[in-house]
């Protein structure tokens, strides 16, 4: 039984993402990509995850380094995503990522970030999955970018869930 490309693409995109940066120190300097495939995927030991396209241009460079940074951006950085998802241009050439935990290039205004040691590539058909074990975290009060309906949103604020 196979579905049609397009109605999972269709369906996809009405399920909320948040959009992350995920970055890394290989052979040839500083490497990042824009993953809206993110999650957590363990409390014990913490772990997370993120999917990476076989064919982008920094597979290698993750798949093979031993840390990486999952950096979650902020409901104002749409700009900093669709920098991180091009192809064939300096991504770090803006200026905007310093070191941050474990030394990894990252963001010092993200509404959260998580620097992992990647502990296995998971084949993903046409991804590869990261899975990391969390070594350190940040969070900020900033809210998050979220990618839904194939377009980047900004969440609205709850101050009081209902029923409560």
């Amino acid at each position: 039984m196979t579905i049609d490309r397009a109605d999972f693409l269709a369906t996809m995109s009405r399920i909320p993402s948040p959009v992350a940066v995920a970055t890394t120190i290989g052979p040839s300097g500083p490497a990042g990509f824009t993953g809206s495939s993110f999650s957590s995927l363990s409390l014990d030991p913490p772990m997370a995850l993120i999917c990476l396209d076989k064919s982008a241009s920094t597979h290698a460079t993750f798949v093979s380094a031993q840390l990486f940074l999952i950096n979650v951006l902020a409901a104002d950085q749409s700009d900093i995503a669709m920098r991180f998802a091009k192809s064939g241009v300096d991504r770090f050439a803006a200026g905007d990522m310093r070191p941050c935990e474990l030394d990894l290039p990252g963001l010092p205004d993200a509404a959260a970030r998580l620097a992992c040691e990647l502990v296995q590539v998971v084949d993903g058909g046409d991804h590869s999955i990261l899975t990391g074990r969390v070594h350190s975290t940040y969070v900020s009060n900033r809210m998050p970018l979220v990618y839904w309906n194939r377009l980047f949103n900004q969440p609205t604020p709850v101050t009081e869930m209902a029923g409560t």
